[in-house]
Formats: C-alpha cells, structure tokens, sequence
C-alpha cells in the first residue's frame, strides 16, 4: 500500500478544517443555567455546540447518539474493539481584556483568536476532520472508532459520568485537550475540608488564654480548592492592645517579609488585608498564599482560644507547607513527582464555622487512606472534622501499552520529535477511560492560553494536529 502523507491530506482540506473551526467557535458555549432544560442541562449554548459538533460528524457519514444532552458520541468503523476521542464542546466564561471578540474567531498572525481555540473546540474539530481523513480514503478498520463529547468538562464532569453509566467504555483512547507529546498518567486529586464548629470546640473546653491582645471576629480568603488564593481578610477585636499598636504590629510584618497589604480601622475593629500571587492549586509553591501568610501574621499574637488554635494549625501544617512535610504526609514518586498540598480556601466566624479547605494531589505509590488517615488525625486535634468532597483516584496507563506506543511512534513520524511521556498533577478526560491517555494539541514550547484573555491557536498548529490525529486513528484502529 502507498504510504499516506497526513499532512498533505490535511492541507487539502485546511480551508474546510478553518471555517469549520471558527463557525464552531462563534457559538458561545458557556454553562448557562438560566436556558437549562431537558436535553440541554448545561444551558443552550453548549446544547448548540454540541448539535454543531454532531452535524458534522452525521454529515461525514458517521452514525450518532445523543444521551440527554449530557454527552453524545459518533462513531463509525466495525469490529469488537472500540478506540475512543474524548473531548468537550462547553468553554470557560472568556472574561474581559481582549483584543478581539472572544467568539468573533478572527484570524490574527497566524492564529485563530476565540475562547475555546485550545481547550478544547479547536482540537475537536482537528480531532473530527482527522477522522473524515481515514472514511475519505476509505481506510480499512477492524475496530470502531467512536468520539464522545462532553459539556461540562469545565465544571463538575457531570457529563462522562452520566455518559458511562450507560454505554460502552472504549477499549483504549485518548482526549485531545492538553499536551504534546502524549500524557499517560495523572495524580489523585482531592478537595478535602477540614471544619470545626463552635460546638466542637467548646466541647474541648480548652482553656482560655490570659492577657489576650485581640479576638479574631472573622477571616475569608480564597474562593476556589485548585486555587492559590491572592486575597484575604481578618477583622481584628482589640483588647490587650489597641487599635494603633495592632495596626503598627501588621504594618512592621509586611514592610519585614516584603509582604503586600493593608490596614485600618473600621468601627471599632482592625481590618487586615493581605496580598499572595494566585497561580493553580497543582503546583502551589509558585504563589504566594494571602490566607497562610496572614494566619502566619495572627500566629505571633496572643489571640482568643478558639482563634489561637486555628492559626496555630494554619501555621504549623500549612503555611508554606506546599508538600504537606509538617503534616507527615510528603510522598515523592520518580513518575509522578510529589504529593501537593494547596490551601485554596480558609474561612473563620468567632460565631461560625472555622474551616480550612484543601486541594492534595498525590501519585499512585501512596494511598489516599494512608495519607488522609494521618491529616484526619492531625485535624482532630484541634476539633476539626475531615470531609472528602471529591476524589478522583490517580490515573496511569503502562508505558509499554499499544496505546502509548503507537502514538509515540505517530507522534515521532509527523513531527520528526522524541515523544518523550508526561506524568501531571491536573486532570484531563483521559482518566475517563480505563485505558486513556491525553494527546495534544498543545506542542512543546507553546504558550498555553487556555483559560486567558486572547485565546488562541495557531493554524500551522492546528493542521498539524489534525494530521496526527489522523494517522493515530488510522493506526489504532486499523
């Protein structure tokens, strides 16, 4: 058989691969429950997308199924084994500051401009023109090829979880929604929340402390688990030391630690503010933590009990404590690298709840019950209940498995690359799959735009994609 040149093929259709791609970007596909309704839970954006998405699989010969808006598939090929394409049509809200429409998909230097260009309708339009490829030879298959599209990837999964509790897990696939050249493992990543209610600490009946130089009213920071928060807040009640001499304290802290913040005084009360770097919660100690550092400020003072205890465990176990050391949980793994430990969000009322919530991301040569029976126990000893709000288990596919091989092998022929392999600390549809690993499209030395203003992808980047996509079907499916 004559050898076939992907990418050749590719550019004879890269007109076609273009305006598909922009027409998709154009519809604004972000979670809406305001428009949800049966067979559009997600709003009717992303419904629209997703009926995008089918009509031109359908129109390139492949048969559909819808599961109730929550996912669809398309599939064509025969045979017992099944490769599945994992990837979603919902995007991220596109926020403020660009220098384009966010759906207007304009064509700037190169680069297709739009929310959603690289994460991830971009890659599924590559993904689905690769697949019209090998039907347009009429490539012979022994397996089905079958590509599942999500819509709520960008939220709750809700979307892959619905989808396989009813159909077929693919015997092997990938997702291509992060990147080259191939991704095949992924840490368990867990949000956890420790909380201690007012109830639970009386029940300590620990004893109070003497010449108490402030009570703690309250304390925000963060909003999200996976994030580094970059802002936080205590409001302060005078007593062993008034106003001034705390205000005094907070400012001699920031200009000593190079710390940026503020103070004042509100009614009676001293507000503090306190300024991090936010970066994700997969690799903390990149930021800087706005709620540790002020905790670890409120540490040098003699505070109210309950108070006193919280900042106390705030700054012995996590204030600055990216790999959870002082817990006695730190595990590294030569694959995965360590465990992480990120502290997303910390709340406190005097009246209320005192809570800390975590993100821990953690690789397969340690188990969760290991490393959370010793963080629960920690916790208790200040009266803090564990609570596991989501656990995805750690995810990892055999080097040597054909999966990873055969799109090493692809990866090295169109690009001409080593294909080395990535472990990584976030999560990606590839742990949707028994077998799945993450493959493009993003290639080495890329910025990564996801997520930010001004979006983008590049079309030399895109027809590449599309052109190792389109052997690696071939080649898994053939």
């Amino acid at each position: 058989m004559t050898t076939i040149n992907w990418l050749e093929e590719t550019r004879k259709r890269q007109e076609a691969l273009i305006a598909t791609t922009q027409s998709f970007l154009q519809i604004k596909s972000v979670l809406d429950p305001a428009t949800a309704k049966e067979g559009a839970p997600f709003g009717e954006g992303i419904r629209k997308a997703l009926d995008f998405a089918l009509e031109v699989c359908s129109e390139a010969g492949m048969t559909i199924k819808d599961v109730r808006g929550y996912a669809a598939h398309a599939e064509f090929g025969q045979g017992e084994e099944l490769i599945g394409i994992l990837s979603h049509v919902d995007v991220v809200p596109e926020g403020d500051g660009w220098s384009t429409p966010p759906y207007a998909a304009e064509i700037v230097d190169g680069k297709i401009v739009a929310r959603g260009a690289i994460d991830d309708k971009g890659p599924t339009m590559a993904a689905i023109f690769a697949a019209k490829i090998v039907m347009e030879l009429g490539l012979p298959l022994s397996k089905r090829v079958r590509f599942i599209f999500g819509t709520d990837e960008e939220s709750s999964w809700k979307c892959v979880n619905t989808y396989f509790e009813t159909e077929e897990m693919p015997t092997m696939g990938f997702t291509p929604d992060a990147d080259f050249p191939l991704i095949y493992a992924e840490k368990g990543l867990t949000d956890l929340t420790l909380c201690q209610t007012k109830e639970a600490f009386e029940a300590k009946a620990e004893k109070g402390a003497v010449d108490v130089q402030a009570q703690l009213v309250s304390l925000q920071s963060g909003l999200r688990m996976n994030m580094v928060p970059d802002k936080a807040e205590a409001v302060l009640s005078p007593k062993a030391l008034d106003a001034q001499s705390l205000i005094a304290k907070y400012r001699q802290h920031l200009e000593a630690n190079d710390l940026k913040g503020s103070v004042e005084e509100k009614g009676g009360t001293v507000v503090l503010h306190m300024e991090g770097v936010s970066v994700h919660g997969m690799d903390p100690g990149k930021g800087v933590n706005a709620g540790t550092e002020l905790t670890h400020f409120l540490s040098g003072l003699t505070l109210d009990a309950r108070a006193a205890g919280y900042v106390r465990f705030a700054d012995r176990y996590l204030h600055k404590q990216h790999h959870g050391e002082s817990l006695g949980i730190a595990h590294n793994d030569e694959e995965m690298g360590p465990l992480s430990l990120n502290t997303g969000v910390l709340e406190y009322e005097a009246q209320g709840d005192a809570i800390f919530r975590l993100n821990i991301r953690y690789p397969h040569s340690v188990s969760f019950d290991q490393w959370s029976a010793v963080l629960a126990k920690h916790g208790a000893e200040e009266a803090f209940e564990l609570e596991v709000v989501e656990h995805l288990t750690p995810h990892r596919v055999d080097p040597s498995h054909p999966l990873v091989t055969t799109l090493q092998r692809v990866y090295t022929e169109q690009t001409g690359e080593e294909a080395g392999i990535i472990a990584i600390g976030g999560a990606t549809y590839g742990r949707s799959l028994n077998v799945g690993v993450a493959f493009g499209p993003l290639f080495p030395g890329r910025p990564d735009s996801a997520h930010q203003r001004d979006e983008h992808i590049l079309i030399d980047d895109l027809v590449k994609a599309t052109a190792i996509y389109a052997q690696a079907i071939y080649e898994l499916a053939k």
